[in-house]
C-alpha cells in the first residue's frame, strides 16, 4: 500500500514519485517539528515522531518528547505515528497526546504468550486511554 522513509532513505519527494501518488508515503521525522511539517508540507500521508521510550529493536538517536504529539495533533491535521519501546503498559499517553498510529515490534512479535494476545493487550489499552 505504500513506504514509510527515514531521513537517511531516499527523499520524500523521490519516493513519490516511484510508488505514484495512490500509495501511502510516510516519514520518520524523529523529535522534530519542522522535520514533520516540512514532510507535510510536501505532501507526506504521515509523519512518524520516537524514540518515545527505550527500545532494542534498533538505536535510538532521538528521543521525542509525548509532548510532540501535543502539539502536532493540536497545530496539524497530517496524522502522526508514534514509535520507539511502546507497550501496552505505556501507550496510552502518547494515544491521549494525539498519535494516530502506535509501531510496534518487540511488543507484539515477542510476546511470551503471542502476537494475537499483545494485540488484545494493545487494543485494551488503547480504548481505555481513550
Amino acid at each position: 500500500d505504500g513506504v514509510h522513509v527515514g531521513q537517511q532513505d531516499t527523499p520524500y519527494a523521490e519516493a513519490r514519485r516511484i510508488v505514484g501518488p495512490d500509495a501511502i508515503v510516510g516519514v520518520t521525522c524523529h523529535d522534530s517539528m519542522h522535520l514533520a511539517m516540512t514532510a507535510a508540507e510536501a505532501g507526506a500521508d504521515y509523519v512518524a515522531f520516537g524514540a518515545f521510550f527505550p527500545t532494542a529493536t534498533k538505536e535510538a538517536r532521538f528521543h521525542a518528547p509525548i509532548e510532540l504529539l501535543e502539539n502536532w495533533s493540536t497545530a496539524m491535521v497530517v496524522p502522526c505515528v508514534a514509535i520507539g519501546g511502546i507497550t501496552p503498559e505505556n501507550c496510552g499517553p502518547l494515544v491521549r497526546a494525539g498519535a494516530d498510529f502506535l509501531a510496534v515490534v518487540s511488543a507484539v512479535w515477542d510476546a511470551p504468550d503471542g502476537p494475537a494476545a499483545a494485540v488484545k493487550r494493545f487494543n485494551r489499552a488503547i480504548d481505555a486511554a481513550r
